[in-house]
Formats: structure tokens, sequence, C-alpha cells
């Protein structure tokens, strides 16, 4: 049996995380549409709103998921995640001052932020050697969030918000 196949029996057998995984591929196909569409648009709200409650969904589904049988730094992220959503999305709901700078930090941190999980969760599927794991862990998170400001810059430039 091939780790993918292992993988896929795995989730057959646990509804949380087969509904952890659901949410978190939603999120990550609306999280990158809203990203790559023009902002402000009906379909950037309507997805942008789909990506919200998935990240929501997803977020609270994480700590139903048992890591190294305790809370683990999954779960804080998790936690940071959920922060970072509300710093984007309750400026968006009121409108004051500066809310969009919010926002759009907020939001597209938050879509890195799932970038950075799903390597974390490949490498917890794949890598099976934990010392190996926190490196490849640590090099695809820096990496991604290196090409997230990279990309985020760009777009905050174009923006005015820079």
């Amino acid at each position: 049996m091939t780790k993918l196949d292992a993988l896929v029996a795995h989730l057959a057998n646990h509804p949380t995380g087969l509904f952890h995984t659901f949410t978190a591929v939603l999120s990550l196909i609306f999280g990158t549409i809203v990203l790559c569409k023009i902002k402000g648009t009906k379909t950037h709200k309507i997805f942008g709103y789909i990506y919200l409650v998935n990240m929501l969904l997803l977020n609270l589904s994480s700590f139903f998921i048992q890591n190294f049988n305790r809370f683990s730094l999954f779960h804080f992220f998790a936690i940071v995640s959920i922060a970072s959503i509300t710093m984007g999305f309750v400026p968006a709901l009121y409108r004051r001052k500066n809310w969009f700078g919010y926002h759009f930090y907020g939001m597209s941190w938050s879509v890195v932020g799932l970038y950075c999980a799903f390597w974390a969760e490949l490498g917890t599927r794949f890598v099976s050697n934990m010392k190996a794991f926190w490196w490849v862990v640590a090099l695809a998170t820096i990496l991604t969030s290196m090409i997230g400001l990279v990309i985020i810059n760009r777009n905050a430039k174009k923006l005015n918000l820079r």
C-alpha cells in the first residue's frame, strides 16, 4: 500500500479528518481565486464569504484532531489563522477609516498561512523521519512566506497601500 493509499484509507475512517481536508481544499481554491481576481466585485465578495466560512470550519475542526497527543504547534497556528481572518473580515464588515488595508493584509496573510499549513500537512503525510519533517516544513513555510510577502507587497503597491 502506498502512502497515498494509506492517507485515503485513513481519511475514510476518520470523518473529522475528512471534513478538515474537504474544508482545506475549498479554502485553498476560493482563497486563491479571491487573491487573483479583481477586488470589490460581487464575485470577490461571494467567493470571499465562501473562503471565510470554510476557513472558520477548517480551523475549528483542527481542534478535534489530535497531534502528538496534546495541544500542538498546529493548534497554535489555527488560533493565529482565526486571528488573521478576524483582522481581515471585521474591518470589511464595519468599513471604518482605513478598513481596506486591514482587510487586505489580514485576508492575504490568511491565504499565505493556509499554503504554509498545506506544506506542513503534506510533510506529516509523506516525511516519516521526524528530524527531516521539521526541516522540510520549516523550509517550505519560509519559502512560501517569502513568496507571499513579495506578492502581497506588489499588490499593496498597486492598491496604494504602501
